[in-house]
């Protein structure tokens, strides 16, 4: 990421990926203009190409501080899964961290002959450092993510030309490049190479190498952008056809339900069901307290049922065999 900004920022005065979008970086230089009696002013805004320090800064601000924010961060969920797991495993368990941090620094020292007093030293040096940071960081966290949501709503409510406190600082607007601004850029590239080519010293074959390397160099930082594209979307091509694929034989094959089983029938000495199927068979009335029995799936008053089982161990209506652990009560009846 160093190379490709670098090269982004020094051919097109833009970021990597502020060039996929056709945006340049420029340099901001305030006017004031003093009018006679000296109690107005106003503030003219003149933009001109990045100067080497912006493009240095820049850099700066798109790797190295990312790069820096990203090892804080690993270092703080780090500390903070040895606090977890000391505070579930008590205080013996806890430093498990300090002893996968530091074992590869203790046999490095230890072989080149540092005595223990050292080693001691640096490691509660390193484990301090881990505490600041543990305690610094959401802090610092916070404030980068709450300056960056305020300049973003600043700079979309057009209080503020800046998007980010990084440009601010810089003293650099990013605008739309216009066709002659991409004409520019193409021959300075073009000069800047030429330049570079005739900086070559040594012997033919020598200068011959180098420039075949410079050439290659120029193909692949030319043609990162659209081989970026081209990786991205094959990537996800690729993403979504084996997770479909995985999808397709990992899913659960869904069967259809199958048909009820037949209804029993009622036995020939059985006792006749009403017509009416809210009355009971046994009492001849309007059911209480709905019970049915599992074997059948037939209806009845609990009690009617319960002391029908209890006596005859079946169903009344199929003379199928039943208990009364198979009598189930019916919180909604039809």
């Amino acid at each position: 990421m160093t190379v490709l900004e670098t090269h982004s920022l020094r051919t097109t005065d833009a970021s990597f990926s502020e060039s996929l979008y056709g945006l340049r970086r420029r340099a901001v230089k305030i006017r004031v203009k003093k009018i006679e009696n000296r109690l107005n002013s106003g503030d003219g805004v003149e933009l001109s190409g990045l100067h080497k320090r912006q493009r240095v800064l820049s850099v700066v601000f798109l790797v190295a501080l990312p790069y820096f924010k990203s090892k804080l961060h690993s270092i703080y969920n780090k500390e903070r899964e040895a606090r977890l797991q000391a505070s579930l495993w008590g205080v013996g368990d806890g430093g498990f961290e300090e002893t996968e941090n530091f074992g590869r620094v203790e046999s490095s020292f230890i072989a080149r002959g540092t005595t223990e007093a050292e080693l001691t030293i640096r490691a509660r040096l390193s484990r301090r450092i881990q505490k600041i940071i543990f305690a610094c960081y959401p802090w610092v966290h916070a404030t980068s993510e709450g300056f960056s949501f305020t300049y973003q709503l600043l700079y979309l409510l057009d209080a503020t030309g800046f998007y980010s406190l990084g440009l601010q600082a810089l003293g650099v607007h990013v605008c739309r490049a216009t066709g002659q601004e991409l004409m520019d850029t193409s021959s300075r590239i073009s000069k800047i190479r030429s330049r570079e080519r005739d900086r070559l010293r040594g012997p033919p074959w020598l200068k011959k190498l180098q420039g075949a390397l410079l050439s290659c160099s120029y193909v692949v930082l030319d043609y990162a952008q659209t081989g970026l594209i081209a990786a991205v979307f094959f990537f996800k091509m690729m993403e979504w056809w084996y997770q479909s694929a995985e999808e397709r034989m990992s899913a659960p094959t869904v069967y259809p339900p199958p048909p009820p089983p037949p209804r029993p029938k009622v036995a020939k000495d059985g006792i006749p069901l009403p017509p009416d199927r809210t009355i009971c068979p046994l009492c001849s009335q309007k059911r209480a307290n709905p019970s049915v029995v599992t074997v059948s799936g037939f209806v009845y008053c609990y009690a009617c049922i319960f002391k029908y089982v209890s006596q005859y161990n079946r169903c009344p209506v199929t003379l199928m065999q039943a208990t009364t652990d198979e009598i189930r009560r019916l919180f909604h009846d039809v």
